[in-house]
């Protein structure tokens, strides 16, 4: 409340004050107005709820009458955030695809099929279908290598 009696709002000024932080009091551009004050006060939050990031408060609905560097603090803040939050749901899709990946490789060495975590496998007979055969440890030329080094192993004896 304000000494005179008027609610006021956060803002500093009272409900129906449309003036701009430059000084513009046009009340076609009240909200143009109300996201510029938020700007000048560094309150971001304030300013995307009073309509930042809606289509209509792109560059060609801002208030006519404002100074032109208080439009373009508005297009910029705008732009700005924009571009932070499509960087951070590229971030997101990221995290996301290499969740998925992980969880590939986990199945994998766990001797699994890769299964995404949405798709669930009707029965036990579909998902062991589904599995791709167990790969042997060694190359079958290894393997004979090797066989063939112990069955020499036990002709000698125990050393």
């Amino acid at each position: 409340m304000s000494a005179s009696g008027h609610r006021q709002s956060d803002s500093g000024h009272a409900p129906g004050d449309a003036a701009c932080a430059c000084g513009c009091a046009d009340p076609l551009g009240a909200a143009a107005h109300a996201i510029a004050r938020a700007l000048a006060r560094d309150d971001l939050d304030r300013a995307i709820a009073l309509g930042l990031l809606n289509d209509d408060a792109d560059p060609a609905r801002a208030c006519a009458h404002c100074t032109p560097t208080c439009a373009l603090a508005i297009s910029e803040a705008r732009a700005n955030r924009l571009t932070a939050l499509a960087a951070r749901e590229r971030y997101r899709a990221r995290a996301q695809r290499l969740q998925r990946r992980a969880d590939e490789r986990a199945a994998q060495r766990a001797g699994a099929a890769p299964v995404a975590a949405s798709e669930v496998a009707d029965t036990v007979d579909a998902a062991i279908e589904a599995a791709p055969p167990p790969r042997p440890a060694l190359p079958n030329a290894a393997a004979a290598a090797l066989a063939r080094a112990k069955a020499k192993a036990a002709q000698r004896g125990p050393t």
